[in-house]
């Protein structure tokens, strides 16, 4: 049975230790986006690194309807935050692949809008002496949703190894409001909620994730193909390496 208490203190002290490593004295940076997983990967930092090493970072695209709730989260932590509107930047974007002449693809206009905000986060990151913190978690990495150097990207990843229902569960011992904890996962990029483009439920993938269980097999089938599909996003980029006697 899953154990909230432990894995917290096991993730707050990993977190502890890589930083230790790989960004003795460094802030934590955050891309705050209003749901469980940025909430849940903030609260962890706070507990792990303290409020005062841990920035969030608010990055709408125009208007945000639920912003709000990103305001709320930084609040309920006490964290510093920065809001940086990237409405402009994806415009000019846009409007520079139009004039390019490339048909633009909708998966195009979908995806550049998170990799605005990651280049946008490590810009931060690079100004506040920070280190970018990966919000995705095992449920998402698990079929590929996610957009390749945009949210998938970052420098630690503290929701690795949880599904959607554990990264719940720790939300849920840290204390973070229930709003925010128990809210329904959206990419925020097409309306949709991640259960409605996906086809299936998270608990449904969360309990085949952790037991090989799924009753129906077309889902089981969908989601061990969405599974081989995007196995390559969570992999590091390939080289090819000449044999020594080429050289």
């Amino acid at each position: 049975m899953f154990n909230a208490e432990k894995v917290t203190n096991a993730a707050v002290e990993w977190i502890r230790n890589w930083f230790e490593e790989n960004g003795k004295g460094c802030n934590a940076v955050i891309g705050i986006s209003g749901g469980k997983d940025s909430s849940c990967v903030a609260a962890l930092c706070v507990k792990a690194l303290g409020k005062d090493r841990v920035y969030g970072i608010l990055m709408p695209n125009g208007v945000q309807s639920d912003i709000d709730d990103s305001k709320l989260l930084v609040e309920h932590l006490g964290i510093r935050h920065y809001v940086c509107n990237i409405a402009e930047s994806y415009k000019a974007t846009m409007e520079s692949l139009k004039q390019s002449g490339i048909e633009i693809s909708e998966q195009t206009r979908i995806n550049l809008a998170p990799r605005l905000r990651m280049a946008t986060l490590y810009a931060f990151s690079q100004s506040l002496n920070g280190r970018v913190a990966n919000t995705c978690n095992l449920s998402e990495d698990w079929v590929g949703y996610s957009t390749r150097y945009g949210d998938a990207a970052g420098d630690f990843s503290p929701l690795a190894g949880l599904t959607v229902q554990e990264v719940i569960a720790v939300g849920k011992y840290l204390g973070l409001p229930l709003c925010l904890a128990e809210k329904t996962p959206s990419d925020g990029l097409c309306g949709q909620s991640d259960e409605d483009k996906l086809g299936f439920t998270y608990a449904l993938l969360d309990k085949y994730i952790r037991t090989g269980e799924c009753a129906d097999k077309d889902l089981k089938d969908k989601i061990d193909r969405f599974n081989k599909l995007n196995a390559f996003k969570l992999k590091p980029i390939p080289g090819f390496f000449p044999d020594k006697e080429l050289l």
